[in-house]
């Protein structure tokens, strides 16, 4: 059972402060014991569970984070499709998400606000993932209103690692990481070079290399790390197809209407983190410096505006991101009770130059729909307060302040301008028990997401030059949830929460079209029900349960529902190690239907996949295993949409679903070698 063994914490407070509070000692790979979080929906995963399960794309390594479902409708260099409480959360917008303390959500982005590509990951070094949900937390500031993920890379690794996987489809993945001894610390390499052409009628040529160079000294609690990450991509896409053209016989399941889409991408970056005991406590801070570059050709309504040509269209952006984070953290009384007080302060500057849609043929580029050069700089402010009023009762109340400036120059010079907006966010919560050891939460908070950029100074439309009216810069969410956890019965961890999240306005800025979509006010609430147990020596059983109702809160006639809003997820999981040479895992996800239009007349289908994987021990140091992805061959959507389109020799749009088909069934091997 060593391989689950893992000591939980005694809680955030008792970290903070050194109360006496007793850790509680629970066997699994989900860190969410008793005592361990200031949420029901607040936990942590471990590089042990990470390791146990395959990923058929890097993206989905974020679907360890209960409830949370990740997908494609467009080539794996592309950010992926996230869903979460009741969101479609698009390419990332109201889930922040976070590697070693840089954001990796990009803020007016050429294709999508929040646009979330975690493509530059290589999830063998990733040690930990700490995720929130809700908007209950002081530190968390833009796009957490749905949640947030911190991923945490390792400074050492026990033992070099070398890998290659072969799989179908001229699947090719080579993986060499090792540390070493570097002067007082410790210096960790890694580089992963992969190709992929994927079963699509028009092969994908994905070409794929990543790098990482990080020198640590110190320990986790007082030390500090400095990292440089690199990763470049190009690939082709086959987007999503229309229903109808599958059931003509125009083309395949697997096949595409233009077979130049694609794109290439690169992201490069240098940061630094620092942990140092101080006089007053804790001090932390952390440095970032990242600069990336999107090309990505896109064609979801083929030949609808350009019946010639066709509608392909660029999004083009080059930017550089700058942010340094830091926080103090020190003990004190109040009113006689131990407390632990903690402020921070958070900075960002980004600078895209340009962001532009372009309208395209073939890749080549034949008319300019706009073009900007955007800054935006923002600066929060955050204070969080944590006492312990009694052996059984804590609270945890905290306060932020975002600023945000944007400066826009456009192509169109009415749209050029700089706006400006700061909100404030109070958050409390009550922390109850343990008894019978379980304890229960009650969380309260409010959060925001931040609008493109463009959005904030446009008065004319890019497209039509028509008046409009530019959008609010910061929108303010809500949210509350109560939940409990218990460990009642031996070697099991369950959590429930019920929680609800009221949003100012769903407006957007669809980076497809250069402009903003307006819309209303929305509701969500649902229930989510978390399990791990662990049955027997070496047997780990997972099973979680989300369902959410979305809808829009100020009523139209043409519905309430959200389009593409996540109902039903449920994921069901058994692991095992330590059978001798053998171990293996069984991952089954179901993602439920959504309404694709407002009245809900029109509805996708459900999804279930199921990966498995059976690995064996060749020796001490060598091992192989086996992947199986969409184990079934279902034949199901990745993504499903239900708007107007046109292709050739039709006479007008034609209003259809859309859809990406999940992958069918492929195998990978992988042989890895500890050195």
């Amino acid at each position: 059972m060593a391989a689950f063994a893992a000591c939980a914490a005694a809680s955030t407070f008792a970290q903070s402060v050194g109360s006496t509070l007793a850790p509680v000692e629970i066997r699994g790979n989900y860190d969410n014991a008793v005592g361990s979080s200031d949420a029901a929906s607040q936990g942590s995963v471990s590089a042990r569970l990470i390791a146990t399960r395959p990923t058929e794309r890097t993206g989905e390594i974020l679907e360890f984070v209960p409830g949370l479902i990740v997908s494609q409708h467009s080539g794996d260099g592309k950010a992926n499709q996230y869903y979460l409480r009741g969101f479609n959360l698009d390419h990332g917008t109201d889930f922040a998400t976070f590697v070693d303390g840089m954001p990796v959500n990009m803020r007016s982005h050429a294709h999508g606000q929040g646009y979330t590509d975690l493509n530059f990951l290589i999830p063998e070094l990733v040690s930990r993932i700490d995720y929130r949900k809700g908007p209950y937390y002081a530190e968390e500031g833009d796009f957490a209103s749905a949640g947030a993920a911190h991923l945490r890379l390792m400074d050492t690794l026990p033992a070099g690692i070398a890998s290659l996987t072969l799989g179908q489809n001229r699947y090719t993945r080579a993986l060499l990481a090792k540390s070493t001894a570097a002067g007082a610390g410790q210096l960790l390499y890694a580089l992963d070079l992969a190709r992929n052409d994927g079963p699509w009628v028009n092969p994908e040529r994905l070409r794929k290399f990543n790098g990482l160079l990080r020198y640590s000294q110190g320990t986790r609690d007082e030390g500090f790390n400095v990292t440089a990450m690199g990763y470049s991509a190009r690939w082709n896409a086959t987007d999503q197809i229309p229903q109808r053209a599958v059931d003509a016989g125009l083309v395949d399941r697997y096949g595409a209407i233009d077979a130049t889409d694609g794109g290439e991408s690169s992201r490069y970056s240098v940061s630094a983190a620092m942990r140092q005991r101080n006089a007053l406590g804790l001090l932390e801070v952390n440095a970032y410096a990242i600069r990336s570059r999107l090309d990505l050709f896109s064609n979801f309504t083929y030949y609808m505006d350009d019946p010639v040509g066709g509608d392909q269209f660029e999004q083009k952006e080059r930017r550089s991101v700058a942010g340094l984070n830091l926080s103090q953290t020190w003990n004190m009384k109040l009113a006689g009770f131990d407390a632990v007080n903690r402020v921070g302060l958070q900075t960002r500057y980004d600078r895209v130059s340009p962001v532009g849609l372009y309208r395209t043929t073939a890749r080549v580029q034949t008319s300019l729909d706009r073009e900007d050069r955007v800054r935006e700089t923002s600066a929060g402010v955050f204070a969080e307060n944590t006492t312990q009023w009694h052996e059984k009762f804590r609270t945890v109340a905290g306060v932020r302040w975002d600023r945000y400036r944007f400066d826009v120059a456009s192509n169109i010079a009415a749209n050029s301008g700089k706006a400006g907006d700061h909100l404030a966010s109070p958050k409390l919560s009550f922390i109850v028990g343990p008894w019978a050891k379980t304890e229960y939460f009650l969380n309260w908070g409010e959060g925001f997401h931040s609008n493109d950029a463009r959005g904030t100074t446009q008065v004319l439309t890019p497209k039509d030059l028509l008046p409009t009216t530019p959008v609010t810069p910061l929108v303010k969410t809500r949210g509350s949830e109560i939940g409990l956890r218990t460990e009642l019965v031996p070697g099991l961890q369950s959590s429930v929460a019920l929680w609800r999240l009221r949003i100012a306005s769903e407006l957007v800025f669809v980076g497809d079209a250069g402009d903003t979509a307006p819309s209303r006010p929305s509701a969500r609430h649902g229930v989510e029900w978390n399990n791990h147990y662990v049955a027997d020596n070496g047997l780990l059983l997972d099973a979680d349960f989300a369902i959410s109702r979305s809808r829009y809160t100020q009523d139209d006639a043409a519905g309430n529902f959200i389009p593409g809003s996540i109902e039903k997820v449920v994921s069901l999981g058994v692991t095992i190690v330590d059978r001798g040479p053998w171990s293996g895992s069984v991952q089954l996800r179901y993602f439920g239907p959504r309404p694709l239009v407002e009245d809900n007349s029109v509805r996708s289908s459900s999804t279930v996949l199921t990966n498995a994987r059976v690995a064996y021990k060749l020796d001490a140091k060598t091992r192989v295993a086996l992947d199986v992805f969409n184990l079934f061959n279902r034949k199901a959507s990745d993504i499903d949409y239900y708007y107007d389109s046109q292709l050739r020799g039709e006479a007008s749009p034609v209003t259809d679903r859309v859809f990406h088909p999940v992958e069918p069934r492929a195998f990978r091997v992988t042989l890895t070698h500890n050195f």
